[in-house]
This record gives structure tokens, C-alpha cells and sequence, in this order.
């Protein structure tokens, strides 16, 4: 907000004040997201700033750690890289089956999570519903409880959740559950855990779309002839949309970035990119993971982009200003 021309010099000394105060806050918070990135073009196996990448040496910086993302596992690296080399690249390369595996996982989970989220949110946001403030304490639970605890409860809970893999349900869950038809050290399991993590986002972001929407529009349909489906795929849903997409993208990014829950369900084959950030930092150190930790985080500023683009289109159309 600009400083009015009326104020004192007191208000004034606040002013810059107050800004020198949020810039440094600002600086100290993204310090280690910056310091990450040019490390990541560090041509020596270190994971600190050399010589010659002080003195801005071209022979100080390089891309190997990110071609390393590509030949990690590849049982062919050295080979000219062809069709055949890449096709072996996606099959084999251990960081690409991470992202695989992070992205079918993110998939699935903001799937499910967005639409029992948006659900919820749809009750939730009715007055009428009875305990709706205790149920919304209960939903949102997963945010406040440290996930350490989610993650050894589920843990304890998929070892017992089995499905006999010679019945009809069994065979379909063998599609996504380990050999022993258990939740646990399956892709299943792992999106029903990220799931449960995405939902509180996609509630929140749903029912503060949910509180500006103006319930005229929906008696206005009715009393068109329009049904409640009608109402809510031609009414609601459009109005509504920024905010589920919204909730949707926090949803997946939770899902992508999380690691704890993936350490306690997961087995080897699925090994998420956190994971094996984890087990790259505990085994061998490498720069590599820098280089993914960069992609990651233009990911995450992409994404949060989106959001912001999300926000201010659903302040236009509730008619509010953005700010």
C-alpha cells in the first residue's frame, strides 16, 4: 500500500521501516531456495560454492547432474543416445521411474481427493448441516496432526487391511495392491494416504469459494425448471470451479512432495522423488538431488502461479476487486 502524502515523518520512518522488516523476512525464507539452483550447475562433486564458480568460470559450471537424472540405473549409458537409448532411459533410469511413480501417485490421490474434498466442502458449506463445525474439525485433522503419526497409524492399519487375492475383488485389487493383496507396499495404498493428506486442502480452498457464492443463483434455477444436476453442473460448478482446481493443486503438490508416509507404506517399487531424494541423501551423496530439488521448485512456483491466476478469476467473477 503506498504511503499516503499526508503522513508524519514518524509514519514515514515506520513505513520504510516496515518494508526493510519484509524484505528481510522475505530473504531469509527463500536464502535456501536460491542458494539450491546455481549449485545445481556446479561442475565438481560438491555441494558448496567453488572457485571458479565465484569467479563466474565457465569450466565451474556444468550440466552433468542433470544428465545424471537420465543415465542413473540406464544399463546403457554410454551408447550414442538414440531412439533406443531414450526408450531404455524411460524404462530403466531410476530417477525417471521416481517421477513416474510421482506423478501417477499425484494423479490418482488429487483425483480422489478433490472429489471427496469438494463433496465435503458442498455439505459443509449448508448451514442447515447439523455438527458441521465438528465435522469440519474432523476433515481438516490431517493438517494439524504431524504426519509421522498419520503415517504409523496407516501403517499399522494397511498390514491388516488384506484382500484375498483369489476372489473376484481380489483379482481387480491386484491391479494396485502388493502379491499378498495388503494395502501396505502398494500404489493403492500410497494414493488413499496422499489422499487423506490432499482432502483438507481441497475443503478449505472449496468452502472459502463456497462462503462468496451467492445461493440467489441457484433458487433463480429452480424456479427456471432446472433440476438439482442441472443447477449444479450449469450454476454452481462454473463459480465454484477456481477453487476446486485451486484445492486440486495443492492436493497434487502435497502428493508430490511428500516423503514420510511414502517411507512407512511404500515399498521399492514405489519409490516417489522424495523418497529418493531421501535415500540419495542418506546412501550417496550426490549432487543430483540439487538438480532435482531445482526442477521441483520451478515446478512448485509454476503451480502456485496457476493458483494465484485461479484466485484472482474467482474474485472476478463473484464481482470482488482483486487486490
Amino acid at each position: 500500500m503506498a504511503l499516503p502524502t499526508y503522513a508524519s515523518p514518524l509514519e514515514k520512518v515506520w513505513h520504510y521501516t516496515y518494508l526493510v522488516i519484509c524484505g528481510l523476512i522475505f530473504i531469509f525464507l527463500i536464502a535456501p531456495i536460491l542458494v539450491v539452483i546455481p549449485l545445481s550447475f556446479n561442475a565438481e562433486p560438491y555441494f558448496t560454492f567453488t572457485e571458479k564458480m565465484l569467479t563466474f568460470d565457465p569450466e565451474g559450471y556444468s550440466l552433468r547432474w542433470y544428465d545424471t537424472l537420465l543415465t542413473l540405473g540406464h544399463p546403457a549409458a554410454e551408447t550414442p543416445r538414440d531412439s533406443t537409448w531414450w526408450a531404455l532411459a524411460w524404462e530403466n533410469s531410476t530417477w525417471i521411474q521416481a517421477a513416474k511413480n510421482s506423478f501417477w501417485v499425484g494423479l490418482w490421490a488429487t483425483i480422489l481427493a478433490t472429489t471427496l474434498g469438494t463433496i465435503a466442502a458442498l455439505g459443509l458449506s449448508r448451514p442447515e448441516m447439523p455438527g458441521r463445525r465438528l465435522i469440519m474439525a474432523l476433515l481438516i485433522s490431517p493438517m494439524i496432526v504431524p504426519i509421522i503419526i498419520i503415517a504409523v497409524g496407516m501403517s499399522f492399519f494397511y498390514a491388516q487391511a488384506c484382500i484375498p487375492p483369489d476372489t473376484a475383488l481380489g483379482s481387480v485389487a491386484g491391479l494396485f495392491l502388493s502379491n499378498k493383496g495388503c494395502l501396505v507396499n502398494s500404489h493403492l495404498g500410497v494414493i488413499i494416504a496422499h489422499a487423506v493428506l490432499g482432502i483438507p486442502f481441497v475443503i478449505i480452498t472449496v468452502t472459502a469459494t463456497l462462503s462468496g457464492f451467492d445461493q440467489s443463483l441457484i433458487r433463480a434455477a429452480h424456479s427456471l425448471g432446472a433440476n438439482p444436476r442441472v443447477t449444479f453442473f450449469k450454476v454452481v460448478m462454473p463459480l465454484i470451479l477456481p477453487g476446486i482446481i485451486s484445492g486440486a493443486l495443492f492436493a497434487f503438490v502435497t502428493s508430490f512432495d511428500e516423503v514420510v508416509a511414502v517411507l512407512f507404506i511404500a515399498g521399492p517399487e514405489q519409490q516417489t522423488i522424495p523418497r529418493q531424494m531421501f535415500n540419495g541423501i542418506r546412501e550417496a551423496i550426490s549432487p543430483a538431488i540439487l538438480a532435482v530439488a531445482t526442477i521441483l521448485v520451478i515446478v512448485s512456483v509454476l503451480l502456485l502461479a496457476t493458483v494465484e491466476l485461479l484466485r484472482r478469476r474467482s474474485e472476478r467473477l463473484r464481482g470482488v476487486t482483486p487486490r
